[in-house]
């Protein structure tokens, strides 16, 4: 699974300001997190002659924080709007990159295909009994709990998981045909690997929460000069929604994120080799 926690490359010290031939980038436990990042350093490392690219897990505010003093050079799972409050206060300090997702974001309550429903409230005629969820920490969570089943009656509990024991819950319970709901989001594996429909929610009580997101980069200050090549590597890659998942899935089967991510590269050389050029174009530049 992709939930396998990722450890940091120990050769090195990468901190901001270090030689080209270092890099720190900053990486969450998301999917997405996992699989970009490790996508970035495998290109970095069999590539572009990089030898010491540290992976640093940490949370979202740690994160801007360290891209901000230069702890770390990179962060690429940036939401914007939702991470603007993070953002704000280290602007001075950081770059912003052009969003490398293709598409927009995606987040809502789900329901398998083979239930035949298309909105929240038809979840009451169905047999399902629990709207299979995430962490109670998650803002998604409350208002889940708080206000989606108030507004329209609903009779399913919500269920509150782990992040990695919900996903195995859905797909044990997809296997067995049963009903019940649960949370999706995108780019996510889950999309590729089931057939599922983001329900509609006609009475907006996700609120803000639905809406669409773009996922980008941000970098330390003056990172441009001090590493054009990784720059120029960070600043072309783009995916689309659907090369994501592939990504993540690559990366589930592997078992291990980098050697899934090497495999992914591996087999996709014409989406990595423009991202290749422009960055060996930075290297040959006076």
């Amino acid at each position: 699974m992709i939930f396998t926690l990722v450890m940091a490359t120990l050769v090195g010290g990468c901190a901001g300001g270090s030689s080209e031939k270092e890099l720190a980038i900053g990486t969450t436990s998301w999917d997405e997190s996992v699989a970009i990042s490790n996508l970035t350093k495998t290109l970095l490392e069999d590539e572009l002659g990089y030898d010491g690219v540290e992976l640093k897990t940490l949370d979202v505010a740690s994160l801007f924080e360290g891209v901000g003093s230069g702890d770390v050079d990179v962060f690429q799972t940036v939401r914007i709007p939702d991470h603007q409050e993070y953002l704000s206060p280290a602007q001075d300090e950081v770059e912003l990159l052009d969003p490398w997702l293709r598409d927009t974001t995606r987040v809502g309550i789900a329901a398998p295909s083979y239930m035949s429903i298309s909105s929240i409230p038809q979840l009451n005629q169905t047999g399902a009994t629990e709207i299979v969820g995430i962490e109670p920490e998650a803002e998604l969570s409350e208002r889940i709990s708080d206000e989606v089943i108030r507004t329209y009656h609903l009779e399913q509990e919500y269920g509150e998981w782990s992040a990695p024991a919900m996903l195995y819950e859905v797909g044990k319970r997809i296997s067995n045909g049963e009903e019940f709901a649960f949370i999706a989001w995108s780019p996510h594996w889950m999309n590729q690997r089931y057939d599922f429909v983001y329900l509609d929610d006609p009475e907006n009580a996700l609120g803000e929460l639905s809406d669409p997101s773009r996922i980008t980069t941000v970098v330390r200050k003056h990172l441009s000069e001090d590493a054009p090549v990784a720059y120029a590597l960070i600043e072309a890659l783009t995916l689309s929604e659907e090369q994501v998942d592939d990504l993540e899935e690559a990366i589930n089967k592997m078992g291990d994120p980098l050697l899934g991510a090497r495999t992914w590269a591996e087999n996709n050389r014409d989406v990595v080799k423009p991202w290749i050029e422009a960055a060996e174009q930075a290297r040959e530049k006076p």
